[in-house]
């Protein structure tokens, strides 16, 4: 599958248009951790930018998940693709454990990525300039995005070996790299 095709999938189940930012953030974040993690960019690109494709339409576990690998399989999407998005949700870590460094990057960026684009949206330079010390503060807030899992934040820094602070920041490169497109570039003076 190419990128393009991934693309049009998306728009095909996805009509959410802060889903879908969320998605092409966490591509975003996939290219970045591959290029440090010596990934395949395209592939892990790929992993990030479907991962959630079917939520709209089975956002209950473990129907999320499970029902998009029915439809990447019966649209020829490899299977370590498949698999990756798969281990994602905890409910499939007993067939697809996060063992592999594309696994374990999925898991890392997912929720983070949700919660930096909270944080961007409410500071006047959104992603410019913003530092893992303001992420941390915010993290500590547990009304500020409360529905992202902060311990799943933690527990994905862990997994990728690295403290949280470098964790955050590569996040943060990663997106402010597709800012336009994800409607977090500083407003023009």
């Amino acid at each position: 599958m190419t990128r393009a095709d991934a693309w049009s999938l998306v728009r095909e189940f996805v009509a959410s248009d802060s889903l879908r930012k969320h998605m092409l953030a966490v591509e975003a974040a996939m290219r970045h951790y591959a290029g440090i993690l010596g990934g395949d960019a395209e592939q892990w690109g790929l992993v990030g930018l479907l991962h959630d494709f079917d939520y709209e339409r089975w956002p209950d576990p473990p129907a999320h998940t499970r029902e998009g690998a029915v439809i990447l399989r019966q649209r020829g999407v490899d299977e370590e693709i498949v698999a990756a998005i798969l281990s994602h949700a905890d409910w499939n870590l007993d067939d697809y454990p996060r063992d592999r460094p594309l696994r374990k990057a999925l898991f890392a960026v997912d929720e983070l990525c949700g919660f930096l684009t909270a944080a961007a949206l409410v500071r006047p330079t959104r992603l410019v300039g913003m530092e893992p010390a303001s992420v941390r503060k915010k993290l500590k807030t547990a009304t500020f995005a409360a529905a992202v899992n902060r311990d799943d934040i933690a527990a994905g820094a862990a997994l990728l070996g690295l403290p949280l602070d470098d964790h955050i920041r590569n996040c943060i490169a990663a997106m402010q790299a597709v800012a336009d497109e994800l409607g977090l570039a500083a407003p023009a003076a």
